[in-house]
């Protein structure tokens, strides 16, 4: 019995209550309001998405979500891609209520599994910006540096197991 206590305990540890407060999204290849103006309602036909806020000046796009929203990270990169442009930042503000971290360990938040890289062992607790580090959601270049940071299969591929996972940092 005290073994099954210390499982369940352990399996509901890594699931927590967070929120999504904003995402930010900078998208490279824009050279004009009409680029960002693509972007924008390309944006804005996800039925999860509540406002965008574009910022012309550094090419990127705040991101509110509505009320209890089940908010699709892989959409909204594909939106920035299906208008023609790629993501070259892409940052989530959580408000995360005690969420236990370790470097180079898997995560569950919500349904969401996270991989957090680069970090040293915390408990989130608060608002904080979690950069995504998977292929597509910052610069080739980064994304080819940031491989050293962990030896498991999963950066390369996005998933486990057929389990999508998020690979990010503080």
């Amino acid at each position: 019995m005290k073994n099954l206590i210390i499982i369940i305990l352990v399996l509901f540890s890594g699931i927590t209550n967070a929120q999504i407060k904003t995402v930010n999204i900078q998208a490279s290849g824009l050279t004009c309001s009409m680029c960002s103006n693509s972007i924008f309602k390309a944006l804005k036909t996800l039925d999860f998405v509540e406002k965008v806020d574009p910022n012309i000046k550094t090419s990127s796009f705040e991101i509110s979500f509505k009320p209890d929203a089940n908010v699709d990270f892989d959409k909204l990169k594909a939106k920035v891609e299906d208008a023609g442009f790629f993501v070259a930042n892409f940052t989530v503000n959580y408000h995360f209520d005690g969420l236990a971290i370790t470097n180079d360990k898997h995560v569950t938040v919500g349904k969401t599994v996270f991989h957090f890289l680069n970090v040293e062992d915390a408990v989130l607790t608060g608002d904080k910006k979690i950069r995504f580090l998977n292929k597509g959601f910052l610069s080739a270049k980064e994304f080819k540096k940031n491989s050293s940071l962990t030896k498991m299969p999963c950066y390369k591929t996005g998933e486990e197991e057929g389990t999508r996972i998020f690979h990010v940092t503080i």
